[in-house]
């Protein structure tokens, strides 16, 4: 297992078996909230309470600081995978099976130990306003297949991680009463590794054929958008407190490079010659590449009560626009006119048609002693994936359970700790791959026009700590 660390300068893109909420969300941006899996956004008890609801501000004194640091790790491996060529057919005909994909039909997509920090400071201007930063990862997933999966064509690996800088300022409209209002500066970077299937376009009587000559682009792009994040925290009473939270979606239009490696290019001295040099020409040494993602809005309803001096409960409802994923387009910049039996264009398509979906959490809180509060939480979390036919390879998302224990430790009237445990649970799933372009409603496009499936077993746990101080 490698440990990789995910900076405040971090990278995204779309696979979400790394991604500890569905789709590819990140999942927790506190350890307090990870201790009750997400459910205490109307608790207000520490700067974290920017992202889950920033009205929350107005209840802190003076200057805050939280710094929390996630390890996370997770498990998602493949199975029973298959794979297979398809041959030629007449233009927006459906194209016919050829044979199998040679290669592993199964492993590992992810396992690596990730490191993802987050960090908010707030200050308390006068008695009604109070001012805040946000700087957290919203987004973070990453998928790779190996290099031989019969699954490797097309989208072979993946990585999506942001960063947001959140500026806020929230208002004390009176004592029962705040609201806030922020500018979310988002920053997006994408890797992606692209199989071809070359070989497609040699002679048979050359050595070609399907498999036989493989060729693969390694992308990279980035981007900065921006949105805004909205909230109101209403205290009904001395022990009940509610609120609403809205993020705005943010649009990304994703600029780099793409690297093509051809092995067609053993070709060159001999006399396939002139198919290598037309592989070459359609799939250079670099190229740019974009792709346009627009990350969900989503709205929050939650709420937090207290049953006496010792325990209180809380409880979540987020909705997420996930629908925002229906269709997305990698953009190549060099025409690919069609390839003999291959049919390439200058656009890799992937066609999700996501759903919009919703999480529930529930939580509670047990001041065990002076110093020492405990805390522990569930939540389930709808996947936007429709069905087994629209699960991508790199996105093999499904509905999942939170599990979550954890504490705050009070080191003395300035500073404390807070630390949390979860287990994710993801139930198992099925991909079914097509690529071929007519089923994608598309004549040409950058694929290999294999198709495949595979069964998927996925799970994580999140290992939090967070540091609090007032000033």
């Amino acid at each position: 297992m490698k440990l990789k660390h995910v900076s405040l300068s971090v990278m995204m893109m779309g696979a979400t078996t790394v991604a500890m909420a569905s789709g590819y969300h990140f999942g927790t941006q506190s350890v307090s909230a990870q201790s009750t899996a997400n459910a205490s956004a109307a608790e207000a008890a520490n700067a974290s309470t920017i992202f889950y609801n920033a009205a929350g501000m107005t209840k802190l004194e003076g200057a805050n600081f939280s710094g929390a640091l996630n390890l996370v790790a997770p498990s998602a491996k493949y199975s029973g995978a298959t794979g297979n060529y398809t041959t030629p057919a007449a233009p927006g005909a459906v194209r016919p099976i050829a044979g199998p994909i040679a290669g592993q039909s199964s492993g590992k997509i992810t396992d690596d130990l990730i490191a993802v920090p987050q960090m908010y400071l707030t200050h308390q201007l006068n008695e009604k306003v109070t001012v805040g930063l946000g700087i957290y990862v919203p987004f973070a997933s990453e998928t790779e297949y190996q290099r031989d999966s019969v699954l490797r064509y097309n989208l072979n690996a993946t990585s999506l991680k942001t960063m947001d800088i959140n500026p806020t300022v929230a208002l004390k409209l009176n004592e029962q009463h705040s609201v806030a209002v922020g500018v979310l500066a988002q920053h997006a970077e994408a890797t992606l590794r692209q199989y071809a299937n070359h070989g497609a376009a040699v002679p048979g009587g050359l050595g070609g054929g399907n498999g036989t000559f493989d060729g693969y682009a390694e992308v990279d792009g980035d981007d900065w958008g921006f949105g805004y994040n909205l909230a109101w925290l209403w205290d009904v009473n001395d022990s009940t407190r509610v609120g609403v939270n809205y993020r705005s979606k943010i649009e990304h239009d994703l600029k780099g490079s793409a690297k093509w490696t051809r092995s067609t290019d053993a070709l060159a001295g001999g006399p396939g010659n002139a198919v290598a040099v037309l592989v070459k020409g359609l799939f250079p040494d670099s190229e740019d590449a974009s792709v346009k993602i627009t990350t969900p809005e989503s709205l929050s309803l939650h709420a937090m009560h207290k049953l006496d001096r010792k325990i209180s409960v809380f409880g979540d409802l987020t909705w997420t626009k996930h629908s925002r994923f229906d269709t997305a387009q990698l953009k190549y910049s060099t025409p690919k006119v069609a390839l003999p039996a291959v049919n390439q264009g200058d656009t890799t398509y992937l066609n999700p048609q996501w759903k919009d979906t919703y999480k529930i959490s529930l939580g509670g809180a047990y001041q065990y002693s002076e110093p020492l509060q405990l805390r522990a939480g569930i939540a389930y979390d709808k996947s936007p994936v429709p069905d087994d036919n629209h699960r991508l390879a790199t996105i093999p998302d499904n509905d999942r359970y939170w599990f979550s224990l954890g504490g705050k430790y009070d080191l003395n009237k300035q500073s404390s700790i807070d630390f949390a445990y979860s287990y994710i649970h993801i139930k198992d799933a099925k991909a079914n791959v097509d690529s071929r372009c007519t089923t994608l409603g598309q004549t040409t496009c950058v694929s290999s026009q294999t198709v495949g499936t595979a069964n998927y077993k996925s799970s994580a746990q999140i290992l939090g700590v967070q540091y609090n101080h007032r000033f």
